[in-house]
């Protein structure tokens, strides 16, 4: 087994050693002169930005001090995400290349049958009175004494030597037919500009934008979600749902204190908060999630672990959130107005023997009242289907984060993001208000969702 694992790694590492061989062999070498400074600094870049995105990965083990974490984590995970997105337009850059260099050689070629119809004017030179030098190429040269005027008819025809062609003169050597010709060089090295140029344009443009997106803070999503369980008192209570806020070595205490403030603004009856609040140990983040303390709630905030506060160690952190004020639900419920406010534990507590247990959290509830259950990962709502749920509130996918990471995310869940129907239970998934990783997000923007729940009956 650790064979294989070992096999596997040295691939990964292979193929990210491949790629980045070719991105800088399209955007550096195909771009620049040798030995100049271009070349040299896009050398350096592409050799230190793989090391440094290496570094900000192995930095997330506990035993890595949290400040070196910090010092490596921005332009590790930042290198990782503008290679991404340098590697994709270079990719369909090269069905963009052979059709550029057919249009510059028919360009050029177009140039020369104009050239060659309407030659440009030249001024004469030696020779014959009006001939041109071009024009003196192309007759016979002769060879011998001069003619004089005195001579007569017969003397010239007996004195002029034989003609000699012009072509048969010494001429300078052709090269070589292998070798492409200095115009050849010239559209290549403009196509790889164009290209690469534009590749860059684009990875700049992208990152820049997704990571703005990122750091602003996430935006207020409203969904009105009816069920038909619920009692008319109930009617129009909203629920704050955020998710995957991963408070960690980038996102720290400013951003705990924007995702509050946003939170705050709604006025909602309830908060939600369905994991991956962090990355890292309460030791080294605890002042970063002090902020949460401030969330103000008519019915309260509650919390449910995701997968990443088992990475640190989920004990402590339930135990973080409980202080700070928030309620955390561990396999267990608690009753709201006209529902039954239900929480298990993330999958990834199964490691630990602390998984979901949809038994104990639902087993003896009353089945007349609407249950609305808090779980990190969407892929429990077959549990949630068979125990009677009525809507089920998650996060975990970000929505793919970064395209098209989303195609893969999709794959490996029920639902990517938004609300849908399974069964007689309904699925919401936010897109989260964080971002794991690189603090960049592309086609998934980050959310914090007002639900507000509606009731059926009449």
């Amino acid at each position: 087994m650790i064979l294989v694992l070992l096999l596997i790694r040295l691939i990964v590492l292979a193929a990210f050693g491949a790629l980045h061989w070719y991105v800088w062999r399209r955007l550096v070498r195909d771009t620049t002169l040798r030995g100049s400074l271009q070349r040299r600094a896009g050398s350096v870049v592409f050799v230190a930005g793989p090391l440094l995105t290496g570094g900000a990965l192995v930095a997330e083990n506990p035993w890595v001090p949290f400040v070196l974490e910090q010092i490596l984590a921005w332009p590790g995970y930042l290198w990782m995400v503008v290679f991404l997105y340098l590697l994709l337009p270079l990719l369909a850059g090269e069905a963009v290349r052979p059709l550029l260099r057919w249009w510059l050689v028919r360009r050029d070629a177009v140039a020369d049958t104009r050239e060659q119809a309407h030659p440009s004017v030249r001024l004469p030179v030696a020779g014959w009175p009006g001939e041109s030098g071009r024009q003196q190429d192309e007759e016979l040269v002769a060879v011998g004494p001069p003619l004089t005027m005195e001579a007569g008819r017969s003397d010239i025809a007996r004195d002029t030597p034989e003609p000699v062609a012009a072509a048969e003169l010494p001429r300078v050597p052709e090269p070589e037919p292998s070798l492409p010709s200095p115009a050849d060089l010239s559209r290549r090295l403009f196509v790889s500009r164009v290209v690469g140029g534009a590749a860059a344009a684009v990875a700049v443009g992208t990152v820049g934008f997704g990571t703005y997106g990122v750091l602003r803070g996430p935006m207020v999503k409203r969904l009105t979600i009816p069920l038909a369980k619920l009692p008319r008192s109930a009617h129009g209570f909203r629920i704050a749902v955020v998710s995957d806020i991963h408070l960690g070595p980038i996102l720290g205490r400013g951003f705990a204190q924007r995702v509050v403030d946003t939170i705050n603004a709604t006025q909602p009856d309830l908060i939600a908060v369905v994991g991956d609040l962090v990355d890292g140990s309460v030791e080294d983040l605890g002042p970063a999630v002090e902020p949460l303390a401030g969330l103000r709630a008519r019915h309260g905030t509650y919390f449910v672990t995701g997968n990443h506060e088992y990475f640190s160690g989920a004990e402590p952190w339930v135990e973080k959130v409980r202080d700070l004020g928030l309620s955390p639900l561990e396999n267990t419920r608690t009753e709201m107005p006209g529902f039954d406010l239900v929480g298990v534990n993330d999958v990834a507590g199964e490691k630990y023997g602390e998984g979901p247990d949809f038994g104990k959290a639902l087993g003896d509830r009353d089945r007349s009242r609407a249950a609305v259950l808090l779980a990190h990962q969407p892929i429990v709502i077959n549990d949630a289907v068979r125990h009677g749920v009525d809507l089920q509130l998650s996060g975990h996918t970000h929505g793919g984060q970064l395209w098209p990471g989303n195609l893969i995310a999709e794959l490996a869940n029920p639902t990517l993001a938004g609300l849908e129907r399974h069964g007689d239970t309904q699925l919401y998934v936010s897109r989260g208000a964080g971002a794991w990783g690189p603090p960049v997000r592309v086609g998934a923007p980050s959310d914090i969702t007002v639900v507000e729940l509606a009731s059926k009956r009449t």
